[in-house]
């Protein structure tokens, strides 16, 4: 990138010399620049961070911006999100990032599939996607569309293999605070391998400071959450609410349709109420050949029930199929 049509910049520093006025400053967040009318840019590395502090800077900044901004924060940011997007969350969580520097995402490739797909990412974190040959002033004219903040819903859904989870993911790489809530059973390799392995393999792709947490009291969960939550996925807290009420058996104990069916409301109005950025994601039902055993066919019922009321009280509902994701109105 070229600064001011003066010199050029790299991730490396300066290509060539700095001219009188400007610094530039190699730290481990990248390279930075300062220019004589005190504007500050950040071209941020590529690579991963050192591991986070326990508490993000920006969870003690208020939205209203006008707190003093620590002296780490600077007027703009240049991330290459194409290649490692959560790096926006990384800066955020340091304090490089804050309420009022604009977040430029950069980098489009075949990484990702069109550009189009790329900007709508951007948005979803927060950043400009600017087209090559864009000419951008520090601190900008005008500013990036504000990130979703909680309280905000969104609900995706899709059949199995589907890319639903990645897409949820994808939303919350900006983030500097995620809880990654799983509903389905602890991982344990001598008993299921496989399972063990589709774990570990969700677990290394996932961003390194997120925090998990294995639960199925998804209401209590959602009472009290701040910050960002994915939760994944209703289909396997459906299944375990359906199992600790018998509703799988060939004969099951009187009333336990309507207890299960207590859960769902209570859920239900958690995530209603819920004051957190939250991304669920659920499995699309219905699609394919009818369940041969009457449990099965509770399920599908349950869980497409589930689906039409959570998407009834969400900002955002998609719909992923075949890792495309289509926005339903």
């Amino acid at each position: 990138m070229t600064v001011d049509d003066r010199f050029r910049l790299r991730e490396s520093g300066a290509a060539g010399p700095v001219p009188q006025g400007y610094t530039v400053t190699p730290t481990p967040d990248g390279v930075r620049v300062e220019g004589p009318d005190g504007g500050r840019l950040l071209y941020a590395r590529s690579g991963p961070a050192a591991p986070p502090d326990a508490h993000a800077v920006e969870a003690a900044v208020p939205d209203s911006g006008f707190a003093s901004a620590p002296p780490q924060q600077v007027d703009m940011v240049i991330v290459d999100a194409a290649r490692r997007p959560e790096t926006i969350g990384e800066l955020r969580r340091s304090g490089v990032i804050g309420v009022t520097t604009a977040v430029v995402a950069v980098g489009g490739d075949h990484s990702v599939r069109s550009p189009r797909e790329f900007a709508r990412r951007a948005r979803l974190w927060g950043a400009f996607a600017p087209g090559d040959g864009h000419v951008m002033s520090c601190p900008p004219s005008v500013w990036p569309p504000s990130r979703p903040r909680g309280p905000h819903r969104v609900l995706v859904t899709g059949g199995a293999r589907s890319g639903k989870s990645a897409e949820a993911e994808v939303r919350l790489l900006a983030e500097p605070r995620v809880s990654y809530v799983a509903t389905g059973e602890p991982a344990d390799a001598d008993r299921d391998p496989e399972w063990a392995r589709r774990v570990a393999l969700h677990t290394a792709r996932r961003p390194r400071w997120w925090e998990t947490e294995e639960t199925r009291d998804l209401s209590s969960l959602l009472r009290r959450a701040g910050g960002a939550v994915l939760i994944d996925c209703l289909g396997t807290w459906l299944t375990a609410a359906m199992d600790r009420h018998g509703l799988w058996d060939e004969e099951p104990a009187p009333g336990a349709e309507k207890r299960v069916e207590a859960e769902v409301r209570d859920l239900l109005e958690a995530w209603r109420t819920t004051r957190a950025y939250v991304v669920a994601v659920t499995n699309e039902v219905g699609s394919g050949v009818v369940p041969a055993t009457r449990s099965g066919r509770l399920f599908r019922d349950h869980l497409g029930r589930l689906n039409q009321w959570a998407a009834a009280e969400s900002e955002e509902v998609v719909l992923v199929t075949a890792g495309r994701v289509l926005e339903l109105p």
